[in-house]
């Protein structure tokens, strides 16, 4: 990992010891600047604390040539005064030295209308309550809080990089992932799947109470349908559990909501992939994330599989959180 001879302020931007990792070979479905395709360039932003060094590693192993911090005046001259023979991952972030969010989103915006360049804006993010635990385990000084308590660092940082993330490709909420689910999130996400076909679709239940998946773009409430957690025998178990299902599927209401799930979702992949887009994170909700939202999610996961989409499915309640990514 190249690291840009600027100085660096102190700024968790990931959990201290992040693994860094050698390149390895192209990534398969990543172009690298071969002959007759566009140079690959993913720009890493987000929040501080919320895994862009991780991210970067990840991109790394995954055959990326990597560079940290980088000035934005410096990118151009990298991307032409240079021959890359694979694709590139930078971070540039509230750290870097000359850093404004209108100066990030022109270059991304200029990079962007370049011929044989293909741009990716990639957005990390977390919880606060995330972000305050990560600073406080590795006693790292938030950027823009030297002078200040963390949390009004955090909110400045927030408030600032809001137009960022407005303006993102891919949202990615590092809060629940270990360094090993992130680096298969980014893989999917960005499409560096070796040599499969069709769009990359996630597909993560959730309960409300727990807070909303920040990666999601569309969101689905299924907390109309019978609960199971009220059934006495059903409780301990999960949707993943034939009698929960059972119990769920039952609801008078469920076959037409199915129907009319499935008949929305043909209409926007369709669309998806005749814009060119290759990736989506449905959201599955119900209150506590362990019956209702499991089911549907596991439903979607075969429905979109039978579609011959790429398909993950997360039940992010359901399973323990790893460490922060």
């Amino acid at each position: 990992m190249i690291r840009a001879p600027v100085p660096v302020r102190a700024g968790a931007a990931g959990p201290a010891g992040d693994p860094g990792g050698g390149p390895g070979g192209g990534p398969g479905g990543g172009p690298g600047g071969s002959a007759g395709e566009p140079q690959r360039l993913v720009v890493i932003t987000g929040m501080s604390g919320a895994g862009k060094s991780s991210a970067l590693a990840a991109l790394e192993d995954l055959g990326y040539e990597a560079v940290d911090n980088l000035p934005l005046a410096l990118l151009d001259g990298l991307l032409t005064g240079a021959t890359l023979d694979r694709p590139l991952a930078v971070v540039t972030d509230v750290r870097t030295r000359d850093f404004t969010v209108d100066r990030l989103l022109d270059t991304v915006a200029q990079l962007r209308g370049r011929p044989g360049l293909d741009v990716t804006l990639l957005f990390l993010d977390c919880d606060d309550d995330v972000l305050r635990r990560r600073f406080t385990e590795t006693r790292r000084r938030h950027p823009l809080a030297l002078d200040r308590p963390l949390s009004d660092g955090l909110a400045l940082e927030r408030a600032r990089m809001a137009p960022v993330q407005a303006g993102a490709d891919v949202i990615v909420d590092t809060a629940h992932w270990t360094l090993g689910e992130l680096k298969r999130r980014l893989e999917d996400q960005l499409g560096l799947g070796r040599g499969a076909e069709g769009a990359v679709i996630a597909v993560v239940s959730f309960g409300f109470r727990h807070g909303l998946p920040r990666e999601a773009d569309l969101v689905f409430d299924v907390r109309f349908l019978r609960n199971p957690h009220y059934v006495t025998d059903l409780r301990p178990l999960t949707g993943r559990d034939p009698a929960v299902a059972a119990h769920v599927t039952a609801d008078p209401d469920f076959d037409r909501f199915w129907s009319a799930l499935t008949a929305l979702l043909d209409v926007v992949l369709t669309r998806q992939q005749g814009e060119g887009k290759s990736y989506l994170t449905l959201a599955v909700g119900c209150t506590g994330g362990r019956h209702r939202s499991v089911l549907v999610a596991e439903r979607l996961g075969a429905w979109l599989t039978g579609r011959g989409a790429r398909v993950t499915v997360r039940h992010r309640d359901l399973e323990p959180a790893g460490p922060p990514a």
